[in-house]
């Protein structure tokens, strides 16, 4: 018998303002058929190391193979995640810097990380606001309380799950825009050419 493999979303929170090291997480079905949190302070932890720390434990604690998808992840772990862990795998977790390969930074971590996503398929998603895409209430009212992203009366967007509104694409309007500043520009020159050619002696 084959069970569907459980959907959650994940909601991560690091270096928080109250206290320094502080990092919480929130995993949430998508169903509504339950929710794990968990919170901690890790003294000397901050930046780049505590935000992984965080999304690695929070993966670390589910206890079957399941689909994450991150909420708001950052731009350090989304590279990481896309571009950075099949190569730093192949080259025994180093890269390539000055002509030599060194230790990548938080490679204890990544590696926690990889191992993680052999289990679990793990996406990014960003947070979206506008109401056309709002289909998910998060969170509980006790995280609310608390304050901070995860305490936040929001609503996000799982890709797949909602028909995105059609907008306007931007590379019409950019196209227009350089094709204008350019022939601005070229106006530009001829009027300084013209002003520079010196003028038909007279007989």
């Amino acid at each position: 018998m084959n069970l569907p493999t459980p959907h959650y979303l994940l909601f991560s929170e690091a270096n928080g303002t109250d206290a320094p090291g502080r990092w919480r997480f929130l995993l949430r079905k998508t169903d509504g058929s339950g929710q794990f949190e968990a919170a901690d302070i890790e003294a000397g932890v901050q930046g780049e190391r505590l935000d992984l720390l965080t999304v690695v434990r929070a993966l670390e604690s589910l206890d079957q193979p399941s689909q994450v998808t991150l909420i708001g992840c950052s731009r350090y772990i989304r590279h990481g995640m896309q571009y950075g862990l099949s190569e730093w795998r192949i080259n025994g977790w180093r890269w390539e810097s000055f002509g030599q390969l060194v230790p990548i930074k938080n490679g204890d971590l990544w590696q926690r990380m990889d191992r993680a996503m052999r289990f679990h398929r793990v996406e990014c998603c960003q947070r979206r606001f506008d109401p056309p895409h709002q289909w998910f209430s998060g969170p509980h009212p006790e995280a609310a309380e608390k304050g901070g992203a995860l305490g936040e009366s929001m609503r996000v967007r799982v890709p797949g799950q909602v028909r995105l509104r059609y907008r306007a694409p931007l590379l019409p309007a950019l196209r227009r825009w350089l094709i204008a500043a350019l022939l601005q520009s070229r106006r530009r020159t001829l009027r300084s050419w013209t002003a520079l050619k010196p003028s038909p002696r007279s007989g």
